[in-house]
């Protein structure tokens, strides 16, 4: 099994760093699967060339971040919890090419339903706190500020209120690693007052309880901020019509967006995968 993975000789000085890079990196591109077993500490420490101790260290750290788990007396092998799905996603999203307009792909699948969810179960206090949240936004907007932080805290409150914990950990990874762009298309002119109005109508759904409401008006939100920031990084208008439109009438947002000038999003073609070295399944 070492030898399919290809793992690489560490150079820098940094030794354990690199390890943990290495295999979060095969976590990230499948060839280390959850449940595979990893070779043993003194494979590992012979292949990467490298003392038994950083190899320790690495695992050690992998293990605090829930990409790892030791079994007693059985080994180490690579986790199944939530954890072990989400780091992976943020590390592929971060060496991907084209991960923000991906990223907006997987958003406007992901929000929507999320602001459907928060209408059904967000309790009496979750909506108070988005209240206060976009109360200080406006506040900020009105001093002239962007707002930034108040509108990933909304986005973050509002995946809470939905009360599902894996969802909640995706959107999470997604709004670390849109913090950036956030910040930079809020920097645009009458941005920040757009977003606010965005939220407030997302609000008003959720505060009627009425989940349909609630997914349009967030669908549409997320299509004028996929917009602006594709603008703004230099992204070109796309042929292909936002989903909104293309998924058809049952999707969130269709039909019923009637005189509004929906923006384009891109769709980048698939790219061709080459063949992934399979690795044995450690434990099968």
């Amino acid at each position: 099994m070492a030898d399919l993975l290809a793992l690489q000789e560490i150079k820098k000085t940094r030794v354990s760093e690199d390890i943990v890079a290495q295999l979060k990196g095969l976590i990230a591109e499948g060839k280390l699967r959850s449940g595979d077993q990893l070779p043993s500490e003194r494979d590992l420490s012979e292949q990467f060339k490298v003392s038994r101790a950083s190899v320790r260290e690495a695992i050690r750290a992998l293990e605090s971040m829930g990409l790892l788990e030791a079994r007693q007396g059985d080994g180490t092998y690579v986790a199944t919890s939530v954890e072990a799905l989400v780091q992976p996603l943020a590390h592929a999203i971060a060496r991907e090419e084209n991960a923000i307009q991906e990223m907006f792909e997987v958003r406007r699948l992901l929000e929507p339903q999320l602001a459907g969810l928060a209408a059904a179960r967000a309790s009496a206090a979750d909506l108070e706190e988005l209240e206060d949240i976009l109360g200080k936004q406006a506040r900020q907007v009105a001093e002239g500020g962007t707002g930034a932080e108040l509108d990933t805290a909304f986005h973050s409150a509002l995946a809470r209120s939905a009360k599902n914990t894996l969802l909640l950990r995706l959107n999470d990874t997604l709004v670390d690693c849109l913090r950036d762009s956030r910040r930079r298309s809020l920097e645009t002119p009458e941005r920040p007052r757009r977003s606010l109005a965005g939220h407030h109508a997302i609000l008003r759904a959720l505060q009627a309880r009425d989940a349909k409401a609630a997914q349009r008006a967030m669908l549409k939100h997320l299509e004028e901020i996929e917009h602006n920031v594709l603008h703004a990084e230099g992204g070109t208008e796309a042929s292909a019509a936002p989903l909104s439109a293309a998924a058809g009438p049952d999707a969130p947002g269709a039909g019923s967006r009637a005189g509004e000038e929906p923006h384009a999003s891109a769709a980048r073609p698939a790219s061709a995968a080459g063949p992934t070295p399979t690795a044995s399944r450690g434990g099968k």
